[in-house]
């Protein structure tokens, strides 16, 4: 969603920074290793974190011409993000592409484990009768061809930037 559906806004690092996170490493598996507590409290900061983000977001170029034409031919089409689900809501709202998409398509870090695990490309999946080689995973991380991967699909990169550092784990860039 961020970085291929809306324009990439989120610094990584000055969230891992705000959080008390080391640099480097994914913030939500460094949360996952605190105690349960603490994890918590991490989780609901980094999530008022997420929502001002949420809030700023924009559509990238042409997202919703390609999700007019995508819907027009009859695909299905889902979210999966590591952002919560509220976070989702919110950036769809503030990017204007909330009507594209059915609510049980959206899937977030609440309700599957978050990519790379290719659990939320399965669940789709199977909500919609398809299978890997149907679908495509589109994304801007490296976590979002590696779910695609593991999970049987056809990837696609977006990079704004054009330097495509992971041009080798994806199908199409």
């Amino acid at each position: 969603m961020d970085g291929t559906l809306t324009l990439a806004v989120h610094d990584f690092d000055a969230i891992r920074k705000e959080l008390g996170l080391p640099e480097g490493k994914p913030i939500l598996e460094q949360i996952a290793i605190y105690p349960k507590m603490e994890a918590r409290r991490l989780h609901k900061q980094l999530d008022m974190i997420e929502l001002d983000i949420a809030a700023r977001s924009k559509p990238a170029d042409g997202a919703a011409e390609l999700l007019e034409a995508l819907t027009a031919k009859g695909h299905q089409l889902g979210i999966l993000t590591r952002n919560n689900r509220i976070n989702i809501y919110a950036t769809l709202e503030a990017a204007g592409l909330n009507g594209f998409f059915e609510d049980n398509n959206l899937i977030s870090r609440n309700c599957v484990p978050p990519k790379p695990d290719p659990a939320g490309i399965h669940r789709l999946l199977n909500a919609w009768g398809g299978t890997p080689e149907e679908s495509v995973m589109v994304g801007d991380h490296l976590f979002d061809l590696d779910t695609g991967r593991a999970a049987g699909s056809a990837t696609i990169y977006v990079d704004p930037t054009g330097e495509f550092e992971h041009r080798d784990k994806a199908d199409f860039c």
